[in-house]
């Protein structure tokens, strides 16, 4: 393990004119942000930029994975019956053209939440009908009808993060995640709609070797993952896991062009890069658009 002191190129930006403005709507509307509840290092890069990645269904995720700031209990809050419309207020309110919308896990209700979550999109859609939707959601324990609600919501892009590598799969999740659950959700949902983007990514810094990372890419690969996601692990708490190593820029620039020679659409890799970061939002929303724009010239 190494110490808690951060290598000079992981300097946080501070917040700028926008933050307050994204602080007050997120109060206002009731809702939670993943940027606040698991202390995103980009929190006030995207809230000064007027953007942040939305949680829905409350703020008490029922699973503790060891790396991430979540409260977590065995029973989640009441769903609120008005965050979808709520949601689709806040966004249209922004004039967000990209949206991303994430969860807790909610092992404790009969569906997972995939209903609730699949209403957060649909409002979402129905109010900002030109505003692209990207899912980061759970693994719904790869249970085919839950994933197949949100199929059926037609978001543009369904993530799932396989977290680690295969072998540090215990040592960093809850043992009711697990690596070939992670990969079937994710093949489900490809299989369920193959017109619908599919997004994964891992931390690193955790004690994972490259042939591990490189492993990760080969299996998502092989189930349609288009877009993929590299980032520093960064302890959130002392009762977290510890860093075993910062990796630097260059190390990461190296992770991209390997990602890319496999035959990935898109990779994100770099110290802040998350699921959710804004590099990615923006190469997706151009692919989306020209998608768009091709099939209504056909």
């Amino acid at each position: 393990m190494i110490g808690d002191k951060k290598p000079p190129w992981l300097k946080i930006r501070p917040p700028r004119q926008k933050f307050s403005y994204v602080q007050e709507t997120v109060k206002r509307y009731k809702l939670h942000t993943v940027c606040e509840e698991a202390k995103c290092p980009n929190l006030s890069e995207c809230w000064s930029g007027g953007t942040a990645t939305f949680m829905v269904m409350g703020d008490t995720c029922t699973r503790g994975c060891r790396f991430c700031a979540v409260k977590t209990f065995f029973k989640g809050e009441p769903l609120d019956p008005d965050e979808p419309a709520n949601l689709a207020k806040a966004i249209a309110e922004w004039g967000l053209d990209y949206i991303v919308i994430t969860s807790v896990d909610r092992d404790d209700l009969p569906d997972q939440g995939a209903h609730h979550f699949a209403q957060c999109i649909q409002e979402v859609k129905r109010l900002n009908p030109n505003t692209i939707v990207e899912v980061l959601i759970p693994d719904f324990r790869a249970d085919e009808s839950c994933i197949k609600t949100i199929v059926d919501a037609k978001p543009h892009v369904i993530a799932h993060n396989m977290e680690t590598s295969r072998e540090l799969q215990k040592k960093v999740r809850d043992p009711r995640a697990n690596y070939d659950q992670s990969l079937k959700t994710l093949t489900l949902a490809k299989r369920m709609d193959p017109s619908i983007y599919t997004k994964s990514g891992i931390m690193v810094g955790l004690g994972e070797t490259d042939e591990q990372i490189f492993q990760t890419m080969d299996d998502v690969l092989k189930i349609g993952v288009q877009i993929f996601t590299i980032g520093q692990y960064l302890q959130p708490t002392k009762g977290h896991l510890r860093v075993e190593t910062f990796i630097p820029p260059e190390k990461f620039d190296y992770y991209k062009k390997a990602g890319e020679q496999k035959g990935f659409l898109y990779v994100a890799s770099g110290p802040f890069i998350r699921s959710s970061y804004r590099a990615g939002e923006l190469f997706l929303k151009n692919v989306i658009k020209s998608q768009k724009s091709n099939s209504r010239n056909i």
